[in-house]
């Protein structure tokens, strides 16, 4: 079973999405928070998997909360809940090691699969919301995050370049292992090697280091 918190300051959100979680057979919600001070210490009490945190909430707020997940319960999996009008903060939070990202009106099996995505240890960029993030991205990156990142994936070779490229597209293993002609397993240990080599923690900033160096489609 998959573990899961839900942090909204809304009780009504909250109550929407326990009831799509809890329709999935893999998946049991363990606790709810109103705020990201709270999401924190039952994260920790309950030995969550997954983290749905809301950006906006009182006391503490979800980019905090991610902060304090890492270092204090680091085996959680972060999910941020968000809107087009915060992803400025979206950006943030994936830079700070969240595991991605969906909208709060989100079809109920988009949020099921984030779930589970952000459980296997995958990156979930909602597809509703990619777009906008990327133009983002491509609009405000300045001259010299772009030329860093290409400094930093000098370091790999062809092949890992090719893998961290599919990873900027947002793939997963099986689906870069098929257009690389490998198997899912190797494609898994390209992976930690890339992560390793560019000091990620985990796919999404490395995903987001390949958009800057330019790589991928």
């Amino acid at each position: 079973m998959i573990r899961v918190l839900i942090a909204d300051d809304e009780p009504l959100i909250r109550a929407g999405i326990r009831m799509i979680l809890t329709s999935a057979e893999d998946i049991e919600v363990v606790a709810e928070a109103a705020n990201g001070r709270e999401a924190v210490e039952l994260a920790r009490r309950h030995r969550v998997d997954v983290a749905l945190l809301d950006i906006r909430m009182p006391v503490m707020d979800g980019l905090t909360a991610l902060g304090e997940l890492a270092r204090s319960v680091p085996g959680v999996r972060a999910l941020i809940l968000t809107t087009f009008g915060e992803r400025d903060n979206v950006l943030r939070a994936l830079r700070q090691g969240g595991a991605g990202f969906l909208l709060k009106d989100s079809a109920p099996g988009e949020l099921i699969g984030a779930v589970r995505a952000a459980a296997a240890g995958d990156a979930y960029l909602s597809p509703a919301a990619t777009r906008h993030v990327v133009d983002s991205l491509a609009g405000g990156a300045a001259a010299s995050r772009a030329e860093e990142a290409r400094q930093r994936v000098d370091v790999l070779g062809e092949r890992e370049r090719e893998v961290l490229g599919l990873l900027g597209e947002g793939l997963s293993n099986a689906d870069a292992g098929r257009r690389l002609h490998m198997s899912e397993a190797t494609v898994k240990t390209y992976v930690s090697r890339i992560l390793a080599k560019l000091e990620c923690e985990n796919r999404v900033q490395a995903a987001l280091l390949a958009r800057d160096a330019g790589l991928g489609a």
